[in-house]
């Protein structure tokens, strides 16, 4: 290996190396700063992965514009007779590790590591914020570079080595998914080859857990997939608490998004109401079942429930104002037998209303989904009405929990125009829970968000 790269960058000294890659300290001739250079060889353990994560980094890095991201400054092959591959240029943090400070001996108190939690959710704000996000994937000690306390602060915080980053949009894409991460720091869904933001929240989680037990995750004793940290570690409850929130296994449980995570922190007495709010209210009527092979939602007729009068009053009112208004027209037949059609045309509207008045007051809906498929079936008096095909559960990709405000009085009542629970398998087909025949108040929604968020063990995206 030559000591000068595109006669430019004057090799100082290796700072890491593994199968294929190696991490280089150099200095660039023309701007006389340090820099770190990133080689993939072409070696006899080359593979084209390594090549398309190592492009990805690449081209993910030159987009992104962050302080505590090292900046990238170059990208180029190397063809020459001692070295084949290519090579990043970034710039180079004169700080160490946490995966160094912690082999050194140093020990973190649970106000540092809370400062170290936050300036890295700081950083998932832009990077989950970005469109499509970006997902690290491979958040961990030796991912994070911290600088030398600075007064009261811990120091400064960067997350480093994007190799492993993947976008939101690729994922979804059949084929382009590919297991990579650290273990032991890795959720669930990502030894599956998915990852979503909060993927991010639980490499995150278990790297404060390292920090404050002294231990790699993957040492610690485990229960129901859970780390049990606890025992190990002198935290407060709240802190204990958030740490569990961010490693839950199940997304459904797991902290949701950064913001959510960093609300969290902030605000630990969210936390021990954070389960009221998922809870079946009492007075509601709806049925849930659910087991390893299915979750069922029934939502009985109305007349089982709550009535809503502005519902059930704007129907009646519809109804008898066209009935009022056939009357009339039966009376203008007499003169004009054109009054016969808009007749028949009330007549069906009648019909329509009188079947939407019956079902609001004596239909049910079904929601089923099994390890096969989603179906939603609406049923009145035991005649199944089936709205739409079911779809495979596998196509499942979104949960959307949805509120929308519409507002009047130049802006300052609020009137809530839609509450529902969307499940979109693909992008066409949605299963809806909660429209105008429904009539779910929002506390049913929530718990049953909750419900499917857990057993779909997907997380809920709130409009």
């Amino acid at each position: 290996m030559e000591n000068i790269l595109a006669n430019r960058y004057i090799i100082q000294k290796q700072l890491g190396k593994k199968a294929g890659r190696r991490t280089l300290l150099a200095k660039d001739l023309k701007t006389e700063e340090l820099v770190i250079v990133k080689l993939l060889s072409f070696g006899s353990d080359f593979q084209w992965d390594d090549l398309k994560l190592f492009e990805r980094k690449a081209e993910t890095l030159k987009s992104l514009s962050h302080p505590c991201i090292p900046r990238y400054l170059d990208y180029f092959e190397i063809n020459s007779s001692t070295f084949k591959g290519f090579a990043l240029i970034q710039a180079y943090i004169p700080a160490k590790t946490l995966e160094q400070y912690l082999q050194s001996g140093r020990k973190f108190t649970e106000l540092e590591v809370k400062q170290i939690g936050k300036s890295i959710l700081k950083i998932l704000v832009y990077l989950h914020g970005l469109n499509p996000p970006v997902i690290h994937r491979d958040i961990k000690p030796s991912n994070i570079l911290l600088r030398d306390r600075t007064g009261n602060n811990v120091g400064e915080v960067y997350l480093i080595d994007f190799g492993s980053v993947q976008t939101v949009l690729a994922t979804e894409k059949i084929g382009t998914r590919t297991i990579v991460g650290t273990y032991g720091y890795m959720p669930q869904e990502q030894f599956g080859g998915r990852t979503v933001p909060a993927s991010d929240l639980y490499s995150l989680g278990a790297t404060l857990i390292y920090l404050v037990t002294g231990s790699h995750p993957a040492d610690l004793p485990e229960k129901d997939f859970r780390i049990q940290f606890e025992e190990v570690a002198n935290l407060s409850e709240n802190f204990s608490n958030w740490l569990k929130l961010m490693t839950e296994p199940s997304l459904g449980n797991r902290l949701r998004s950064v913001n959510e995570a960093i609300t969290a922190l902030d605000q630990p007495q969210l936390l021990k109401n954070a389960a009221l709010t998922f809870k079946k209210p009492t007075d509601s009527k709806i049925k849930l079942t659910k087991n390893k092979e299915l979750i069922e939602i029934i939502i009985p007729p109305i007349g089982l429930r709550m009535p809503s009068f502005n519902a059930l009053f704007s129907t009646v009112f519809l109804v008898s104002i066209s009935q009022s208004i056939v009357l009339v027209l039966q009376e203008l037949i007499v003169v004009s037998p054109f009054f016969k059609m808009i007749e028949i045309i009330f007549f069906i509207l009648i019909l329509s209303l009188l079947y939407k008045l019956l079902f609001i007051l004596f239909g049910r809906m079904k929601l089923q989904i099994n390890q096969h498929q989603i179906s939603l079936i609406h049923e009145l008096w035991g005649t199944k009405i089936k709205f739409s095909k079911p779809a495979l559960k596998e196509d499942i990709c979104l949960l959307q929990r949805i509120r929308k405000y519409a507002h009047r009085n130049s802006g300052l009542t609020a009137l809530q125009i839609q509450a529902q629970i969307i499940i979109w398998a693909g992008k066409r087909k949605k299963f809806t829970i909660g429209n105008d025949n429904d009539l779910i108040s929002e506390p049913e929604l929530d718990w049953l968000a909750h419900e499917l968020s857990e057993w779909l063990d997907m997380p809920i995206r709130t409009e």
